[in-house]
């Protein structure tokens, strides 16, 4: 009898996650054998459930908050990308071993590329607002690049500067109230806070001095287009939402517990779109 293999996606909270909807869409088109489940986990129920992970059927795991770093210690390896990042979120095993990456910087970067073709080369100059988990992976993706002049703004100036000495050292730290001074001389300008996002205070920048060509990036996704988007788009500037990079950092691993590399497609987008409108 054909061993059906399962994933998950762990956390606490995970109810709002839409990784399910997507990977059993993925299953569903492909007509491929397997499952996609939540899987809300206390504190001391983490060590366990890596621990079914490597027996059985299991393929792996996506791994979202608040356990990033801590399934790192349960883990037999991390590849770099992970490292970079100092947080793995899938988890798939090769060799009865379980091993960690990080797809964010996969999934934003190939977003950003599909959205603005030409943003590498149009870009010399980049802003990174906020100095967390997800900025984490986006100064990894400027690094990967080769973009070097990166500056990390910040309520908290020593945060920014930490990580930029951990991830990019040529990158800056700047205080946030300090951000509207440097826009003018900004290529590329992404949001990585909570701001802007449905029921937090709006995110308030004035893009108009924004060069032409700048593109603005928003990783949030409820609401799709965040007031920061929408301003972008009434400058005439690219602007970028945060449910791309969702949907292709899903990809890798799918591709890594099923065997298929999907694709996303605009029926999967829609989907996901539509189940934003109404919530959780």
């Amino acid at each position: 009898m054909t061993k059906i293999p399962h994933s998950y996606v762990i956390g606490n909270p995970v109810k709002h996650s839409r990784s399910p909807q997507i990977h059993q869409y993925w299953l569903k088109h492909y007509g491929l054998d397997g499952s996609y489940e939540l899987a809300e986990l206390a504190p001391d129920q983490l060590a366990g459930f890596i621990e079914k992970l490597r027996h059985n059927e299991n393929a792996g795991a996506n791994v979202t908050l608040p356990y990033k770093s801590d399934v790192i210690g349960f883990l037999d390896d991390i590849d770099e990308d992970a490292r970079s990042v100092g947080a793995v979120n899938t988890i798939y095993k090769r060799s009865e071993k379980l091993l960690g990456t990080n797809t964010d910087i996969y999934g934003f970067l190939t977003h950003l590329s599909l959205s603005a073709p030409d943003w590498l080369k149009n870009t010399k100059n980049v802003v990174i607002l906020g100095a967390g988990g997800a900025a984490r992976a986006i100064l990894s993706a400027m690094k990967t690049s080769g973009v070097d002049n990166v500056y990390i703004a910040n309520r908290t100036i020593s945060r920014a500067q930490n990580l930029a000495d951990e991830i990019l050292p040529t990158a800056r730290s700047v205080e946030m109230s300090k951000v509207q001074g440097i826009l003018p001389s900004m290529d590329l300008v992404i949001n990585t806070t909570s701001l802007g996002m449905a029921g937090q205070l709006p995110l308030e920048l004035d893009l108009s001095t924004l060069p032409g060509h700048a593109i603005v990036v928003d990783i949030v996704y409820t609401p799709l287009k965040t007031r920061l988007l929408l301003e972008a788009e009434n400058h005439g500037l690219i602007a970028v939402d945060g449910l791309g990079m969702l949907l292709h950092q899903a990809v890798r691993g799918f591709e890594l517990w099923f065997g298929t590399r999907p694709e996303v497609t605009r029926e999967l987008r829609q989907m996901v779109e539509k189940s934003l409108e109404v919530g959780p």
